[in-house]
């Protein structure tokens, strides 16, 4: 598992913890840079200040079929799914240094497709997944309700623009 460590103008510590399930030719030091980029967005974003460590699975749109189904029961491929190793609003408070906040698992299939589909770079595309996830770990769920659903959305848009993505 390779590790990229960065340290942010404040002082935090991210460490982000890759694992490339695949061989793609997508899985570049650039994809790596834009995911790490979008996990410190999410963290300046929520003004979340303790040293962290997230992990980041790039693999293909079989190896996320067959952990989407163990997990969640569902029997199809997906974009990102989020393990957090926290309930909501957890995170904030954990006394653990540097904070465990979980596992992202990034579908680089269907990350292209969705790029494709909607007419913008793979690249951004893999930020606004990532970011997406980020907030799973953080606690936030659109799944609940429709208000959660759009606070989440509110996020995700103002953590794209904050990364002033193409």
């Amino acid at each position: 598992m390779k590790k990229l460590k960065h340290y942010t103008p404040g002082g935090r510590r991210l460490t982000v913890e890759f694992l490339v399930e695949v061989h793609d030719s997508r899985a570049t030091y650039a994809l790596k840079s834009t995911v790490r980029q979008a996990i410190e967005a999410v963290l300046d974003h929520e003004d979340f200040e303790p040293d962290t460590t997230v992990s980041v699975t790039l693999t293909d749109d079989r190896h996320i079929r067959q952990i989407n189904r163990m997990y969640r029961k569902t029997d199809r491929a997906t974009d990102v799914l989020s393990f957090p190793m926290y309930e909501r609003g957890e995170a904030f408070t954990a006394k653990e240094r540097p904070v465990l906040l979980g596992d992202l698992v990034l579908s680089l299939d269907t990350t292209g497709r969705q790029a494709d589909q909607l007419g913008h770079g793979f690249l951004r595309e893999a930020a606004f997944l990532v970011i997406h996830g980020m907030l799973h770990l953080l606690g936030y769920d659109h799944e609940t309700s429709p208000e959660d659903e759009e606070e989440m959305c509110r996020r995700q848009r103002e953590i794209v623009a904050m990364l002033q993505l193409p």
